[in-house]
């Protein structure tokens, strides 16, 4: 019932619950709901780094103890700074993304499993600093006597002042995580969260992007760090410890890594079951874990992904593109310009060549086709011109906007916002976005993210464009996990294109497709090419490449053994025995 209120209507509910709740707490309700807000905030700042950039941080725990101890050490020592709360407050987030900055650059350079171990370390490695800190940190007793914040001669009363201090303040960390990550943004983060690889196809710097989330993330983490030591008057090794990584993570998995109202109300609940499982005694823990354990197997989106389930209506799927709709950007080099340029290339893996020596070139307003058996190295070479791999030898050029060639280098991210793209064999789509969504974040990935709503409605425009030219224009309105394998392939490449390559490298793009998909396809490549792209096509079906190629490239064993147009490479005996007629066992028409 409560999932199907107006909002309006939802909002004053809880706030005339809240302030129920407030008036008929006592001195100890009070505290409990202090603590809280402390909780939310530091939950609010984890949803950064967890829910949104997809990066599994063990260390939130320890920059909240940053922050308590900064907070602690700066009242205590400095007379005039235990009277100005706000300049502690600003000071231990500040410690505490300081913290975050020096260890972000090689932990964050880390896989997934790895990254979390390093966390794990740095988040070990502060209880030890605070343990064995002497006289600085108090060693096992902590910093004790932490005055309740001030403002000049004007103390905060402890109670209902001090609880809606902590709540002001985690009010304006779920700002500042909103602001970070409301409409164009989301989109980028749901690329870079659920599909990495495709969003460093798409030019997406991840580093970046999880540096600025991590960093955040400290900041609120350290500011809920420096009221708890408010609230409760001490800073401990316990601040730092594990139970309050445990319960953070705890209570995002529980409200929804990605809600923040769903965030906040975990971690007041939270906090609060501990107390009101206390008639259980001595059996209260194991109640505790029980009921974690119902909510993340009834919840396993957490509380709020329950209520935006029964809210879940599906999008209206539009008939065609608004009249505002832009072409889709497109390269402007000349047709018959060296576009992208490989001289020697190869990788082994182990004691096998994948690639031994390839020479490629690609031609502005051309469409390539590159064959081979299986294993030949065709996508091997998609990987070292995108970058995905690095080669053993060789160098790659790619054209600029004035035409002049330039070495190709660095990660795949870099690559991309030097012109070119690619799509993968197995299409990877954020699941919880929709199609027009994934193809809008391909446009926003190398234009700037700002959250405004003009740049998120012409990113839209621009993906209904984009859809209505591959003919999936009907799976606009559909998110990306109903999409049926032909749809999500041509979503992929259609998404490629959004971010304007002036290169466009495709991993078998027709395969799955039905016929009419196929012939759609080919027409939307062939569009792109008239602007002057030039693409790359791997594909097994001859029927679908050779009326499509200007020239084919044919790989075997890691090296090229013919170039020339369709008919001459089909006609090719070394082609056809090497390929076509093992595989095909048939003349294929050009």
């Amino acid at each position: 019932m409560i999932a199907v209120l107006p909002r309006p209507l939802l909002a004053a509910a809880v706030a005339a619950g809240a302030i129920a709740w407030l008036a008929t707490a006592d001195a100890y309700g009070l505290r409990l709901l202090a603590l809280g807000g402390v909780y939310a905030l530091l939950v609010v700042g984890y949803q950064l780094v967890l829910g949104h950039a997809g990066a599994l941080s063990l260390a939130q725990g320890a920059l909240f103890g940053i922050g308590a101890y900064a907070a602690a050490m700066l009242t205590s020592e400095i007379a005039w700074l235990a009277r100005a709360f706000p300049l502690t407050l600003a000071a231990s987030a500040g410690a505490a993304m300081l913290a975050a900055s020096i260890v972000a650059v090689p932990v964050l350079r880390l896989g997934a499993h790895s990254f979390a171990l390093a966390t794990l370390c740095l988040a070990q490695a502060a209880v030890l600093a605070a343990l064995h800190g002497g006289a600085l940190t108090g060693g096992a007793n902590g910093i004790a006597g932490v005055p309740l914040p001030r403002l000049g001669a004007w103390t905060l009363p402890r109670g209902l002042a001090l609880t809606l201090l902590a709540w002001a303040c985690a009010g304006a960390g779920a700002w500042i995580a909103w602001r970070l990550t409301r409409r164009g943004r989301a989109l980028v983060l749901a690329t870079l969260r659920d599909a990495p690889d495709a969003a460093a196809a798409l030019g997406i710097d991840a580093g970046r992007m999880r540096f600025v989330a991590f960093v955040a993330g400290a900041g609120l983490a350290g500011a809920a760090g420096a009221l708890q030591a408010h609230v409760v008057g001490v800073a401990s090794p316990e601040s730092a410890g594990l139970g309050v990584m445990l319960a953070c993570l705890a209570m995002t998995v529980v409200g929804g890594s990605r809600s923040l109202w769903g965030g906040m109300a975990a971690a007041l609940l939270l906090v609060h079951l501990p107390e009101w499982l206390r008639a259980f005694d001595r059996w209260s823990i194991f109640a505790y874990g029980a009921a974690l354990l119902i909510a993340v197997l009834f919840a396993p989106d957490g509380v709020a992904g329950l209520f935006a389930r029964r809210r879940a209506a599906p999008e209206p799927l539009p008939a065609a593109p608004p009249p505002a709709v832009l072409p889709a950007p497109a390269p402007r080099a000349a047709a018959g310009a060296p576009a992208l340029r490989a001289r020697g290339l190869a990788k082994r893996f182990g004691g096998i060549a994948a690639l031994d020596g390839v020479d490629l070139d690609l031609v502005a307003g051309r469409i390539t086709g590159l064959i081979g058996p299986n294993g030949s190295g065709k996508t091997t070479l998609v990987n070292l011109l995108s970058g995905t791999v690095a080669a053993d030898a060789g160098a790659v050029t790619i054209a600029g906007a004035d035409g002049s060639l330039r070495a190709l280098a660095g990660p795949p991210h870099r690559r991309a916002r030097a012109g070119l793209g690619r799509s993968f064999q197995m299409p990877a789509l954020p699941p919880g976005l929709s199609a027009a969504d994934a193809v809008a974040a391909g446009w926003l990935a190398q234009r700037p993210a700002d959250g405004s709503v003009p740049a998120l409605a012409q990113a839209r425009a621009q993906a209904l464009a984009l859809l209505r030219d591959a003919q999936a224009l009907p799976w606009a309105g559909a998110t990306c996990d109903a999409l049926p394998a032909g749809a999500r392939r041509l979503v992929d490449i259609a998404r490629a294109c959004a971010a304007g390559p002036r290169v466009l490298l495709l991993d078998e793009p027709a395969a799955g497709l039905a016929p009419d998909e196929a012939t759609a396809l080919g027409q939307l490549l062939r569009d792109r090419a008239a602007g002057g792209m030039a693409l790359l096509v791997i594909e097994h079906s001859m029927g679908f490449l050779m009326p499509l190629a200007d020239r084919v490239v044919c790989l075997d064993a890691g090296r090229v053994i013919a170039v020339g147009p369709p008919q001459a490479v089909a006609a090719d005996p070394t082609v056809r025995a090497a390929y076509l007629g093992q595989r095909v066992g048939q003349r294929v028409a050009p």
